[in-house]
């Protein structure tokens, strides 16, 4: 295990409207504001996208197991941003229901909001941080400096 030390910095809340591509619209939230490291939590509704809910099988590399969802879900969620020469790294997990089902994953793609999402995106000040891609994985991983 490897860890850094910080603080907290801007704390920001963040309403995501009817039809928004969250991976998009949060993208550009965290370009705009210059967000280097942040953590955020989220409540609301996806109406349809994808999501990766583990390896197909427990190897490395592994080959996502890729999951289509669709006609609106209710969502909860957690996820991570840090930034490298590209940009910010956006890493979201949540689990969704719809009537008696449930999915957990990795929030990907185009995945788009039913409704509302509601945010709040804790800024991380202090941490030496980036993602990089993983040589032996081929993900775009959390690396400690």
């Amino acid at each position: 295990m490897k860890y850094t030390k910080g603080r907290l910095g801007r704390i920001f809340v963040l309403k995501f409207d009817h039809e928004d591509i969250f991976l998009d619209e949060l993208s550009v939230f965290a370009k705009k504001e210059r967000l280097r490291c942040a953590t955020m939590v989220f409540i609301g509704a996806l109406k349809k996208g994808d999501l990766v809910t583990g390896p197909k099988k427990p190897v490395i590399p592994p080959d996502p197991n890729k999951v289509y969802f669709k006609d609106g879900w209710e969502v909860m969620g957690i996820g991570t941003i840090f930034a490298n020469n590209a940009g910010p790294q956006i890493h979201i997990h949540g689990s969704m229901g719809k009537k008696q089902k449930v999915l957990t994953g990795c929030v990907r793609g185009k995945s788009k909001v039913f409704l509302v999402i509601e945010a709040i995106i804790f800024e991380l000040k202090g941490i030496k941080a980036v993602k990089s891609i993983d040589p032996a994985t081929g993900l775009n991983l959390l690396k400690i400096l």
